[in-house]
Formats: structure tokens, C-alpha cells, sequence
């Protein structure tokens, strides 16, 4: 799951925070909390990442690059602008049913809002991922694939809505359903709304 980049003791902690984060939301990620939950000193932590929010910034900094390659090689990929959207789609749904706690981490913008550094990555990430998305709609629009009435831009923030609103309610129910599974019928639902009608 981490990043190469990384050592493998900041591997450790970051594995740790998000064990935490599952167990005891933000909030619980202290370092002390995290100290005593890999068993070694808050120095030996301190040495790694000088505080909780550079720990939150190497999460959100793995997720970035991680769903960055993925985005990217949709992008090359040959598939058509729909096939492309299914697949984003069901990559997150998959990430977050491997790692929960990335929720916490990626839809906390209201709890980072004191925190410029948190508040900017998340931004930086949003832009990103927005700007593929539109990308990838407007290249279905030239070929007649996603429907043509509606600007790119606003079918993006539609798509994105559903999709984080989606992982929201999957989050706040404690997990209660499926989100792949699930997931399949908001797909199904997100391309009949926005496929070009013939």
C-alpha cells in the first residue's frame, strides 16, 4: 500500500495513524497515541515526521500519487470516456474498501480548514482529479459517447458529488453495505445520466 519513497519505519507510522484514525477518528491520532500503538518512544516518532499534520500530509501525499498512476493510465487507455469513468469509479470504490480509513483522511477538508498545509493538499488534490475527469468527459462528448447539453465541467462535479456523497454514507453507516458491490448500481446509475441519448 505505501508509497516506495518512503522508509520503511515511516511506513510503520503511517499504517499505525490509519489503524488509529479507523479505531478513533482524527482525533485519536496523537503521538502519543501513536507511540504507544507501534511500542517504541514519541522521539523515535518526532524523527520521522515532526508532528500529526506532516503524518496527514504523507497520507494524503500516498493517495495522491497512488490514484494520480491509476488516473494517468486511464487516461492512455484505449477504453472509451464511460469506460474510463466506470473504472475511477471502482478503483475508489476498492481503495476505500482496502483502507476505510483513507475516508477520514480524504474527506476532511471541514476539520483541516484551521490547517492551511491540510487544506491546500486537499485542494491541490481536488483540482487534480477534477481536471482529469473533465478531460476524459469532454473527450466522450467530441465522440458523440457522453451527452453534449451539459458542460464537462458540471457533468465533473456531478460525477465527483455522487461519488464522494456515495463513500460519505458508506462511512457514516459504519460500513453497513457493500461499497463495490454496491457501488455497480451508482455506476450503472452515473452512466445513464450522463450517456449521449441516440
Amino acid at each position: 500500500m505505501m508509497n516506495n519513497e518512503l522508509t520503511e519505519r515511516q511506513q510503520e507510522i503511517i499504517h499505525a495513524s490509519l489503524v488509529l484514525i479507523e479505531e478513533n477518528g482524527i482525533q485519536g491520532l496523537t503521538i502519543k497515541n501513536l507511540a504507544r500503538k507501534i511500542g517504541f518512544s514519541e522521539s523515535a516518532v518526532y524523527r520521522h515526521y515532526e508532528n500529526k499534520i506532516q503524518i496527514l500530509l504523507a497520507i494524503l501525499g500516498y493517495f495522491e500519487e497512488n490514484t494520480g498512476q491509476f488516473y494517468a493510465g486511464q487516461m492512455e487507455s484505449g477504453t472509451n470516456s464511460l469506460s474510463k469513468i466506470e473504472n475511477i469509479f471502482r478503483n475508489h470504490f476498492k481503495k476505500f474498501t482496502d483502507n476505510p480509513s483513507l475516508v477520514s483522511v480524504i474527506f476532511s477538508e471541514e476539520i483541516f480548514r484551521n490547517e492551511k498545509e491540510l487544506t491546500e493538499k486537499v485542494r491541490e488534490i481536488m483540482e487534480k482529479y477534477s481536471s482529469g475527469l473533465i478531460t476524459i468527459i469532454e473527450s466522450g462528448q467530441k465522440n458523440g459517447v457522453i451527452r453534449r447539453d451539459v458542460e464537462a465541467s458540471l457533468l465533473a462535479v456531478m460525477v465527483m458529488g455522487a461519488l464522494r456523497l456515495f463513500v460519505k454514507q458508506w462511512h457514516m453507516s459504519d460500513y453497513s453495505f457493500d461499497l463495490v458491490r454496491d457501488g455497480e448500481k451508482l455506476i450503472d446509475m452515473i452512466k445513464l445520466i450522463i450517456t449521449e441519448k441516440s
